[in-house]
């Protein structure tokens, strides 16, 4: 589990917090994470990862701090950043230096992963696409299969086609067991995968929940007429999208980008208050 209690960070360049009293406790499962451009959503992947330290607070991964880069840590972490650049040739020579640092990778799931991107391992990275590259980039590391996976844009540079076999994929390959923090500004690529939201605005961590327990809490419905009683509403090219309380105990199915625009609305207390609070 991630646990984050009153964590902060800043760049010193700039002197104002990135990250601002981060409270939050993120258990197993596939968690999309947004934010605004300089929300903070990068600079928090990079703690995860143990690549920078917060500045005050206490951020554990299964009882580790991440920044002390034990090996036991380490070798169940992977962060697949969006300018992810690798000191390879091709796939073949990065499974061959890379992988025996990660216990559980899995050949056969690879080669199944590669295979449906419609990829070579023995194809230099230098004669890829930015798509290609993605593809090849994000079929190893789910084969690396780590206990934690923080993905900066992992649909970035896809097509239609690869979209959809990115999302086969990642529910073929993921555990329940596993972590796997997805930073995207496209909610819709992933959404069915979602078990749970976090949601950073200006460095403060405004929501963290798991999708079932907004879908408890929340009904998302659309309407041909403005909603009387929404707690939030947005007018969409004829229809109104809007958010009520979930009364009936029927799931509606998540609305990731109505939420998101609720909680950054000045409605967002209305909301808060009818999700769970856990205490960090």
């Amino acid at each position: 589990m991630i646990s984050l209690n009153h964590v902060c960070f800043s760049y010193k360049k700039h002197g104002s917090e990135a990250i601002s009293d981060a409270n939050a406790s993120i258990e197993p499962g596939i968690h999309l994470l947004l934010g605004e451009n300089g929300a903070g959503k990068t600079t928090l992947l990079h703690l995860f990862a143990g690549l920078i330290k917060p500045v005050s607070g206490l951020l554990e991964i299964d009882g580790e701090k991440p920044f002390q880069r034990h090996p036991r840590f380490l070798e169940k972490v992977f962060f697949l950043p969006d300018d992810f650049i690798v000191p390879f040739k091709n796939t073949s020579s990065l499974v061959r230096c890379h992988s025996p640092f990660y216990p559980r990778f899995s050949a056969e799931m690879l080669e199944k992963n590669m295979l449906s991107f419609g990829l070579d391992m023995k194809m230099p990275f230098k004669d890829m696409s930015l798509g290609m590259r993605h593809k090849a980039y994000v079929a190893y590391v789910l084969a690396l299969q780590p206990d934690y996976i923080f993905l900066d844009e992992p649909a970035n540079g896809l097509d239609i086609g690869s979209k959809k076999e990115l999302r086969k994929m990642m529910s073929r390959c993921i555990s329940d067991e596993q972590t796997v923090i997805i930073s995207t500004h496209n909610v819709f690529d992933l959404e069915a995968l979602y078990d749970g939201v976090v949601i950073l605005s200006k460095g403060n961590l405004v929501l963290c929940n798991r999708s079932w327990e907004i879908a408890e809490s929340l009904k998302f419905v659309t309407s041909s007429s403005p909603l009387a009683f929404a707690l939030y509403q947005e007018p969409d090219n004829g229809l109104f999208r809007g958010i009520v309380p979930n009364d009936t105990n029927e799931e509606s199915g998540i609305n990731y980008a109505l939420l998101y625009s609720a909680i950054l609305s000045d409605r967002a207390s209305q909301i808060h208050k009818l999700l769970p609070q856990h205490e960090h």
